[in-house]
């Protein structure tokens, strides 16, 4: 059975999606609903649903900020094998409609939920979910794209929804102040040709030194501009520009190689839709 959160401050519009959702896609299970953004992250965190709906502008945290920390959940590599979710946002705003949206990026829905325009949201997700489910049983040889939230072109949506909604926004950092050995140093971001996370620091990088900062991955993501770079791993950011290419290890795990470094990088199963035909 398929699973389902629904996000929204507003009880009516919960009790609406939920009816419509009942009349276009009735095994669909919703077994949680959300009052804000801080909510959805958390119960999507307890429940793994398939599909989180989230209004896009909700308390404490919205809709698109709770998208981006649902995007940095343990998935496969240390949780239970959830495979994480899909995500659709639901939004009264026009303007939130924007092309990213239709060029599918991304499934929304208006408000109040039209059956229509949901039903064909269901099923685009369902096919999705079909494709994963044979591909994991070895069914099928054919490439199914990764989750939206695991794309580049999800990260740079969300970092653009989220400047529409609070213009006030810090700008996207430039330089990042790190440790190397004993001293701090200045290193600008474009230089910078990955990021790796490990329990306490995340290693930063560039072609002629290593540095250490204490900022998780998770907050680099909303930090830096993700059109610079690729989330690979719930762990790693790799520089666009720094991808020499990918191959896969005698295991079929692929292995970003970073020009100007001899190490590889791993993709990790949830991602690697990323590099397609590999």
């Amino acid at each position: 059975m398929p699973t389902a959160l629904i996000a929204d401050d507003e009880r009516l519009m919960r009790e609406q999606l939920r009816s419509r959702l009942r009349e276009v896609w009735p095994e669909l299970e919703v077994v949680a609903e959300a009052r804000n953004g801080e909510e959805a992250v958390t119960l999507t965190e307890q429940q793994h649903p398939d599909v989180v709906f989230l209004d896009i502008r909700m308390p404490v945290l919205t809709g698109v900020d709770a998208a981006r920390q649902i995007a940095q959940l343990p998935t496969y590599e240390d949780a239970d094998g959830w495979p994480g979710c899909e995500i659709v946002f639901v939004t009264a705003y026009d303007q939130y409609a924007v092309q990213a949206f239709e060029q599918g990026v991304v499934d929304y829905v208006l408000k109040p939920a039209d059956s229509e325009r949901l039903r064909l949201t269901a099923e685009r997700i369902k096919k999705r979910m079909s494709e994963r489910a044979q591909q994991e049983r070895g069914d099928s040889d054919t490439h199914v794209a990764p989750l939206p939230a695991h794309t580049p072109d999800m990260h740079q949506l969300l970092q653009r929804l989220a400047a529409q909604i609070n213009p006030q926004a810090p700008a996207k950092l430039q330089w990042i102040q790190a440790t190397v050995r004993q001293t701090i140093q200045m290193i600008a971001v474009e230089e910078v040709l990955f990021f790796i996370s490990d329990e306490k620091y995340t290693r930063v990088q560039t072609a002629t030194l290593e540095a250490l900062i204490r900022k998780p991955i998770k907050e680099l993501v909303e930090e830096i501009d993700m059109n610079l770079f690729w989330q690979i791993h719930r762990s790693t950011l790799v520089n666009v520009k720094a991808i020499a290419g990918v191959s896969r290890d005698e295991r079929g795990r692929q292995l970003v190689s970073v020009r100007g470094h001899k190490e590889k990088l791993e993709v990790s199963r949830s991602y690697a839709g990323l590099f397609r035909g590999m």
